[in-house]
């Protein structure tokens, strides 16, 4: 049977072994487990899979290996392309209007509308298509690799898409798993393998997975060969954290568990190659389960335009309207040579339109600020679409990753606690980050000679350095301490056996960091055994003096989230037995022993400020053994291990027995390195009126120390916690009854929302009630995303200043994203580093991919790519805010001038008997939008800029107004409207009541081409000074714009107009402007008419930015008078002060730019204090007459303040 067959097979084969009625279940279980929108508990249907036995698995016709992430294909591309097209209105007005333009009745060559939507539609498909291709070529490029597969007791190699359930396969290291395998065997002792998962959950630490003892010794070919078992396990799903089935092998059934299951797109490290069988395959596979398809991305600006194209045209409908009813009422017997014969025109094709602002938003100032290049890495920003630009300005909710995103993923050792006694005197980025909020300066503290600096160890304190620990108060504490870092572990040793080039490899950062510091100390851990550990001590017996230690590994009690510690019991070569203990510090003081109440005091103490500082606590503990209590413990930990059922729950209870009465040695504090300048960055989004969520696969603990550590969350706030890790939901886990942990998981989700949601109400309407937060873990979102209780947890999110999601899956992350885009619908951003972040950052309005260590599938995802979180600063408050002013600018004033232009030639209608009598030349119309009004509106959608960048990042409350979209509602559009109305009444009755009685040189009066050429002069130099009106800074380029557009229209009619042709009409313009120009009436007009249409707008918007100024002009008001040079100069001066990234911004700040000549009209604005009130949070509305009376005092207020 060939793929395709294979595949098509699987679309209405999907379950297990069995009658064709449990394949019917099996498939309805499926579709239900993959439904988009709610990860849902397994159904308790079930497939079987035969090992090593492609005949047996061949009528269930389970899913190929090959996989697909196109959009399209060969036959669906054309049809779903132009779908896509139209789907926008104006691509469908284009269309429909290129349509009408080849009947006999238009008054327009169908080419003139063509054209241009044929040029739009191309080049949009040519790009679709060309990001189609690179989607299809790395699916090639995945679906080609090898992998070795057993056939015939031998390894051969097969491309992963020939990859089927049920075979064995061959994974080698650093290579990928082609499919979810069940492991069977390693080259590592007791069946251990380590794999990187850090496309499932973005942590680069490795994972440790354990194959079930029975299946050990399948691991050369031959005995691999033998290996013929059966596998009954879930249906597949999309949750990365569980897994549920048995092995059954020789009637044998053995459980098996996520310990057992190595998920496709994990890779395999530290281990030569391991050996497993095939369980779910492509798109069944967990990884492609929570990936969503490649979605179409169009921004909320343009869906608005959408419908002021619509509304558009119902106003076009409503002229045709009444022009029809006019000439059925007007035309009659009498008038039948008014009859209309081919004039039906189109004012208001945005054709022209459109294609202006693809061309303002293709234009890419992103991709050139160089204050988002990152230097150390050599990335520019990219923006990989150019649609979503003033989507940027609108953003109200951010969703970030944290490893990688907020974090660098890197632990160092800071501090420690031994003894009582403090050592490291290092200042984190969160206690300068404090102090500066307080108004405090932190000098660097100097660095002693003896600093070590490498990854993992950032500990600065001589006393402990090069042996100098031999002469503190506690040498036994210290020797003691230093030895548990040394030997309470899983970590792995790579490379040379010395201190400079030895790599470790560990479950988690935290243990490498920890091992490394251990090393710096003197005690370093080189080489591990299955039952060995070696480590080289200095500076033990005597200063100098190194020597290699053996300690015997007799029993290791791994860490987990239950137990929150781990411990390890070893062998000194003097037999002395030792019990080493690590963990969270409030499972570590239940268990010590009494007596040494000082030490507990003080360590805790310690704690506290370690806490407070941001960093990462652990305590460490250690108890001497006797042989006798050793062996009879050791009886009842190997029957626990041996265990088949509760097995994880038999080994905590006996661990109990032996981890107690512990002696404390001190506590370490482990600084998880953030990004520079994330937490600034997050207090500055923070005031722009931006909420962040934190999204991450990491541990509760982990992403609540993060949380922290960005000002995220702090103790000032009520903090809502909902676990799964409760005592009531791991009794009833225990039982291993799904239904029933399901019913309780639910019932509990369901209570703690309800009161959570109760709490926080009654918190906001209390008058000085804490700031929310909410925390909350992937097992118990599960059930939150439930369409039952969604609405709950919606609510309760949107009532929390910060949300923190722990444990998720990458589908929930796009859940949740999806659940505040749809539920709430504000404007999202999705920002992650890595593969896990792809459905994410597809899901929100915009995404933004890091260029991380993690790959590139997270950038390659993203509508927009930078290299640090910090950018997002200068991303959303500068290029956002200033995108979003310039669309709404551009979209507005197409608006206006159309709407003006057009009017003119209604009112005409009402003077030639709705006869259809055009008012202008083809070519005044045909030109208007190209030539003559074109220049100035790109040059404003590209240069306008309200304030500059660094007044935008000073007071990022500016950014209020896009989520506020205050500058594109209907009450805005509806006074450019009514001054377009305004300006056509002006425009077209004062043309026509001055030429009533005006007459040329040769003593004739003026006729309609006379008229509607002055008319449409007027029209030109008007609403080109409008829109000088409407901008915020003016620079030459915008003199050029608009003079050269006036000129061309005057260089135009002078040509046009002096040259004669029998077609097109063109001989009624014959020396037209030749004859205007001879008169005065035409200087007059020219000068008259611009002034009072403009009246108008000058008048309102005086008023406007006096009575009611937006938050932007009062900033302008507030730097008017304050020189560039000033800030440049206070720059110089304490230039010796910097730090690296000001040192690059004021060097950034020396480049030559184009300087604004004009940032807003000289009114005093007096609305300042509102403005600042509103930063703080208080409603202090403006007053009239306080607007009056500080207007008056405008000459006291001439010196600004310094801010």
């Amino acid at each position: 049977m060939g793929g395709w067959d294979r595949i098509r097979g699987s679309r209405t084969r999907l379950g297990g072994g069995g009658s064709r009625n449990s394949q019917a279940s099996d498939r309805q279980s499926s579709s239900r487990t993959v439904r988009l929108g709610s990860v849902r508990p397994q159904h308790p249907g079930h497939r079987t899979i035969y090992c090593n036995d492609r005949d047996a698995n061949l009528p269930v016709r389970f899913k190929g290996n090959s996989i697909s992430t196109t959009k399209y294909n060969v036959a669906t591309f054309f049809p779903k392309g132009l779908f896509e097209q139209f789907r926008r209105v104006a691509n469908l007005y284009f269309l429909m209007i290129s349509i009408l333009s080849t009947t006999p009745i238009s008054p327009v060559n169908p080419v003139t509308n063509m054209v241009p939507l044929s040029l739009v539609l191309l080049v949009s498909l040519v790009k679709e298509a060309f990001e189609d291709w690179k989607r299809l070529q790395n699916d090639m490029v995945i679906n080609s690799s090898p992998i070795d597969i057993l056939q015939d007791q031998k390894w051969e190699s097969i491309p992963w898409k020939k990859l089927q359930v049920g075979d064995l396969v061959r994974v080698k290291q650093d290579g990928f798993f082609p499919a979810d395998l069940l492991l069977l065997a390693s080259t590592n002792p007791d069946g251990v393998c380590y794999t990187e998962t850090a496309n499932l959950d973005g942590e680069t630490n490795l994972k440790i997975r354990k194959a079930l003892e029975r299946t050990w010794d399948y691991l050369l070919p031959d005995k691999a060969a033998e290996f013929k078992g059966e596998i009954q396990c879930e249906q597949p799903n999309n949750s990365l954290y569980t897994f549920t089935g048995n092995l059954i092998i020789q009637k044998q059934t053995l459980p098996l568990s996520p310990n057992q299951i190595l998920l496709r797109g994990c890779s395999l490290r530290n281990t030569e190659y391991i050996v497993g069988v095939v369980v779910f395959t492509g798109h069944e596979t967990k990884v492609m389960m929570n990936s969503m398809n490649v979605p179409s991305k169009r921004s909320t600006l343009e869906r608005k335009l959408d419908k002021l194209i619509l509304t558009l045209f119902g106003v076009l409908f409503l002229m045709c309207l009444i022009g029809a009813i006019g000439s059925g009422v007007f035309i009659s017997r009498k008038y039948y040579y008014l009859g209309l014969d081919e004039s039906v025109e189109d004012q208001f094709n945005p054709n022209n339109r459109f294609v202006m602002i693809k061309f303002i938003q293709s234009t890419q100032f992103i991709n050139k600020d160089l204050h988002m290049y990152h230097v150390e890495s050599n990335t520019p920003a990219l923006a990989r679409t150019s649609n979503l630009n003033e989507e940027l300005g609108q953003v109200e909710y951010i969703f970030s990753d944290k490893t990688g995103t907020l974090t660098r993923n890197l632990m160092e050792f800071f501090k420690c606690s031994i003894g009582g006694e403090v050592y490291g005197t290092g200042i984190t980025e969160i206690e300068k980050g404090g102090a500066q909020r307080n108004g405090l300066r932190i000098d660097g503290v100097k660095k002693a000679t003896t600093t070590v600096h490498e990854k993992g160890f950032n500990f600065d304190d001589p006393r402990l350095m090069l042996g100098a620990w031999r002469n503190e108060r506690d040498p036994d504490s210290c020797k003691e301490f230093f030895r548990c870092l040394a030997i309470c572990h899983t970590v792995l040793p790579e490379g040379d056996e010395t201190p400079e080039k030895i790599t470790y490899q560990a479950a988690s950062p935290d243990e490498a960091a920890l091992v490394t510091a251990a090393k710096n100390f003197g005690f370093f851990f080189y080489r591990r055994t299955p039952t060995m550990i070696m480590v080289r001590e200095s500076h033990v017996e005597k200063m100098g003096k190194i020597e290699d230690v053996s300690y015997e590994i007799l029993s290791v009690l791994e860490f987990n989230s239950t137990r929150k510690r781990q411990s390890v019991i070893c062998r000194y070569p003097n037999g002395r037995l030792v019990l080493y203990c690590k963990g969270a510090d409030t499972v570590i003081y239940e268990r010590l022993a009494h007596g040494n109440h000082n030490i507990k005091k003080t360590t805790r103490e310690h704690l506290e400020e370690f806490g407070s500082a941001g960093l990462r606590t652990l305590c460490l503990a250690y108890r001497d053994l006797s042989s006798d209590l050793y062996e009879t413990w050791n009886e009842k930990f190997i029957q626990a291990k041996s265990a088949l059922r509760e097995r994880e729950k038999k080994l905590d209870e006996v661990a109990d027995l032996i981890e107690k009465d512990l002696i404390l040695i001190g506590s370490t504090a482990i600084e998880d390195k953030l990004q520079d300048g994330v937490p600034s960055c997050i207090e500055t989004l923070s005031r722009a009126g931006i909420k962040i969520w934190v999204l991450t696969g990491d541990k509760m603990e982990t992403a609540i120390n993060i949380a922290y550590a960005c000002s995220l969350i702090n103790n000032d706030m009520k903090q809502f916690i909902i676990s799964s890790e409760t005592e009531a939901i791991r009794e009833v886990e225990s039982r291993g009854d799904t239904v029933e942990t399901e019913r309780v998981i639910r019932a509990s989700v369901k209570q703690e929302l309800k009161r959570c949601l109760e709490e926080a109400q009654h918190y906001l309407h209390t008058v000085s009630g804490p700031k929310l937060a909410l925390i909350i873990d992937g097992k118990c979102l599960m059930y939150a995303l439930d369409p039952n209780l969604r609405v709950t947890l919606l609510n309760l999110s949107l009532n929390c200043s910060s949300v923190v999601c722990c444990r998720v899956s990458p589908l929930q992350k796009a859940q949740v994203t999806s659940l505040v885009k749809k539920g709430a619908r504000k404007i999202t951003l999705s920002i992650g580093d890595g593969a896990n972040d792809v459905s994410m950052i597809q899901a929100a309005h915009v995404g933004v991919g890091i260029s991380g260590l993690e790959g590139m599938q997270a950038v390659m995802a993203s509508d927009f790519a930078i290299a640090q979180f910090r950018f997002l600063t200068d991303l959303l408050l500068v290029h956002g805010r200033w995108s979003y002013l310039r669309i709404c600018k551009v979209v507005t004033y197409f608006f206006y001038k159309n709407l003006t232009f057009t009017l003119t030639q209604f009112w005409f209608t009402f003077q030639t008997g709705f006869s259809g009598q055009r008012f202008y030349d083809d070519w005044f119309q045909s030109l208007y939008n190209v030539i003559f009004t074109a220049l100035p509106v790109i040059i404003v959608g590209l240069f306008d800029e309200d304030v500059s960048a660094p007044l935008s990042k000073k007071y990022p409350e500016l950014y209020k107004e896009g989520i506020r979209n205050t500058f594109f509602k209907w009450r805005v559009l509806s006074v450019w409207a009514f001054f377009s109305v305004y300006q056509s009444l002006v425009f077209y009755y004062f043309t026509i009541a001055a030429s009533r009685k005006g007459h040329n040189t040769s003593g004739k009066i003026f006729g309609l081409w006379d008229v509607s050429t002055m008319a449409f002069t007027c029209i030109v130099i008007t609403v080109n000074g409008r829109l000088l009106m409407a901008c915020n800074s003016i620079t030459r380029w915008h003199h050029i714009s608009i003079a050269g557009s006036i000129v061309a229209w005057f260089v135009f009619i002078f040509l046009y107009s002096g040259v004669s042709t029998p077609y097109d009409r063109q001989e009624n313009i014959f020396f037209v402007i030749y004859v205007l120009m001879s008169t005065s009436y035409f200087y007059l007009t020219l000068l008259l008419v611009p002034v009072v249409a403009l009246l108008g707008d000058f008048v309102y918007q005086g008023i406007q930015r006096w009575f009611f100024p937006y938050d932007y002009q009062i900033i302008q008001e507030i730097h008017r008078n304050e020189p560039e040079v000033s800030s440049r100069t206070e720059l110089m001066e304490i230039g010796h002060h910097l730090t690296p990234d000001e040192e690059r911004s004021f060097a950034i700040a020396q480049l030559p730019r184009e300087t604004s000549k004009h940032t807003g009209f000289a009114f005093d604005s007096p609305g300042y204090e509102s403005f600042f009130a509103s930063q703080a949070g208080v409603l202090a509305p403006q007053k009239p007459w306080d607007v009056a009376r500080r207007a008056s005092m405008r000459s006291q207020q001439r010196t600004p303040k310094k801010n």
